[in-house]
């Protein structure tokens, strides 16, 4: 009753009474980078538009210092079309495969929109700015060369883990990748790994009779991690009173340069430890040189383990 009744005090916190062009534009990018196949690229798709979405509106506004390549706004420039058309160029470029989904979007965000020089300005100056952003060399063009362990003529399950190299891509704020780099997994042999290898086992089993109905609700409720799940927390600061677009753009950009940031520091570490899952270490106790940790052959997790590292 407690986590019921948390989740619906949460819900009711995060739907904002009102939306402004910056937080409905959001709300729809984030809807089409979430049909990515993985979070770390629909959260990197997010960043590009919120940042993009900013530089464009604070052209207009003139409220903050330029970020990146000038970006020339017209007198009376349309803000609404500035940010229909850098949602739509960064979507496009960065998730061609939802095209329809994107057009139908931008058709219906320009369609209230009176025709004119404000329109055609607006969109103008949101083509320069995700133009602008768009060129921004992040490294993704790095190849992935992550090698299994293994050894000579020994099978291991052939499909490759996810996005090993994210941890070498450019921050948008911090230094690099392992800026926060945390220290390693505990010993193998200790007694810290022995705790929370049996407490892991008994609780966390998809058959496990010893986990409670609560902890159960709790687990499913972490295990959404796409962006359209955790932004309508960010709008609901958006919908403050006394905000205005500028100040929500700028917002949204920052939580979008956070977040993107966020996960390239957690895959910078999990590639730097490779720590094994629990449904490998349980299900090969016996190797882990711990007397206290004893092996379960038929282990499984009650979520499904995703492919990367602990």
């Amino acid at each position: 009753m407690r986590f019921a009744a948390l989740v619906s005090l949460l819900l009711a916190l995060v739907i904002p009474a009102w939306a402004d062009v910056v937080t409905d534009a959001n709300a729809k990018a984030a809807e089409i980078a979430s049909r990515l196949p993985g979070t770390p690229p629909a959260v990197r798709v997010m960043a590009f538009v919120q940042v993009s979405v900013f530089d464009a509106v604070n052209a207009i506004s003139g409220r903050y210092p330029a970020t990146r390549a000038k970006i020339t706004a017209p007198a009376g420039a349309s803000v609404d079309a500035a940010v229909a058309a850098t949602t739509r160029t960064v979507l496009l470029k960065l998730v061609p495969t939802q095209q329809a989904a994107i057009e139908a979007d931008y058709q219906a965000a320009l369609k209230s929109l009176p025709d004119g020089a404000a329109k055609t300005g607006g969109i103008a100056v949101g083509e320069q700015a995700a133009a602008a952003c768009l060129a921004r060399e992040d490294g993704m063009g790095v190849p992935d060369t992550y090698r299994p362990h293994t050894t000579a003529g020994l099978y291991v399950p052939t499909m490759l883990p996810a996005v090993p190299n994210w941890g070498k891509r450019k921050p948008w704020v911090m230094t690099g990748g392992d800026q926060f780099r945390p220290g390693p997994p505990p010993s193998l042999t200790s007694e810290t790994w022995a705790r929370d290898y049996n407490e892991i086992k008994a609780l966390g089993g998809k058959t496990s009779v010893k986990r409670s109905a609560e902890q159960t609700a709790i687990a499913k409720f972490w295990e959404a991690t796409a962006p359209n799940v955790y932004w309508p927390v960010a709008r609901s600061v958006a919908a403050a009173p006394g905000r205005d677009v500028t100040d929500n753009a700028r917002l949204l950009a920052t939580a979008a340069m956070a977040m993107d940031d966020a996960l390239l520091a957690v895959f910078d570490a999990k590639y730097t430890y490779n720590f094994w899952r629990p449904v490998t270490a349980i299900r090969n106790g016996d190797l882990d040189g711990n007397d206290a940790t004893e092996r379960e052959p038929s282990w499984t997790p009650f979520i499904d383990t995703p492919m990367h590292p602990e």
